[in-house]
């Protein structure tokens, strides 16, 4: 299974004049949830490298087996990624089992699988699809400064900035942007450049085309002034999607049920960070 983002890109190549994504995961064994999750992540920083949200899907599955442990990951992932970028999504050359395991999915889904046993087939079905596209996306403001000024705070005696994104919905990479600058600009102003991450997700929707920024800006962040960061209160779907993507970056969710849970973690590891 290819591991590293050199060896995942030679796998998604973008026809841009016919608006076409190609994912090829032909002979490939996704044995468990870290490489779909990686995989993924990949096809979603490739896809917002192109500037463009909306792309027709043509995927590979020629000899690929997905083993049980990873097809929750690897139906979920796709999913979502589908939700935020597709234009419509056809498959080529899968397997009989695969072909079984999408058909159900599917079915449970309820989405047209789009299986088909060849490449010029399933190029041929993307052809009579029309273009969703209009010119290049540009959200407007969902939110006012205000709307982040409040959710902001800083406990300068316990080194704790919380990050309150309670009842919040970041519905585009837009909404994304604008709070996370907010936060880069109230921490430039803090008097201190690091500070343990207390972060309320509790009612917080994080919907599929924010997702990818959300992940992008959230590391940026942690890398450049967290000593630690723990959250807490996420509703399932939103805690799923942080473990999975934690899963494939390497770094430890904290997720805690409360606010006082996500509290004494930061004493924990406010002794690692004095130590």
């Amino acid at each position: 299974m290819p591991a590293s983002p050199s060896e995942i890109d030679r796998r998604i190549t973008f026809d841009a004049d016919r608006q076409i994504m190609e994912v090829d995961f032909r002979g490939l064994t996704f044995k468990g949830t870290v490489n779909v999750n990686r995989f993924y992540d990949r096809i979603e920083e490739r896809i917002a490298e192109t500037g463009e949200d909306q792309w027709f899907f043509l995927v590979g599955l020629e000899g690929v087996r997905i083993d049980p442990p990873a097809w929750v990951a690897y139906a979920h992932r796709g999913k979502s990624l589908n939700l935020a970028h597709s234009m419509g999504s056809v498959r080529y050359d899968a397997s009989p089992e695969t072909a079984a395991q999408i058909e159900r999915a599917a079915r449970t889904e309820a989405f047209d699988p789009n299986l088909f046993t060849t490449r010029d087939a399933a190029l041929a079905r993307l052809a009579e699809l029309p273009s969703k596209r209009r010119k290049r996306i540009v959200h407007d403001p969902t939110y006012q400064l205000s709307d982040f000024v409040r959710r902001i705070s800083f406990d300068a005696g316990a080194r704790i900035m919380e990050a309150d994104f309670s009842h919040f919905t970041f519905h585009h990479s837009r909404d994304v942007n604008d709070f996370y600058d907010h936060i880069e600009d109230r921490i430039a102003g803090s008097g201190s450049d690091k500070w343990f991450f207390l972060i309320n997700l509790d009612g917080c929707q994080i919907m599929p085309a924010a997702w990818v920024q959300y992940a992008h800006r959230g590391k940026l962040l942690n890398v450049a002034h967290s000593l630690g960061s723990v959250r807490f209160a996420p509703g399932s779907e939103t805690e799923r999607e942080i473990r999975m993507r934690a899963e494939s970056q390497e770094f430890r969710p904290n997720i805690r049920n409360t606010r006082a849970e996500a509290l004494a973690r930061i004493d924990e590891l406010r002794v690692t960070a004095d130590a």
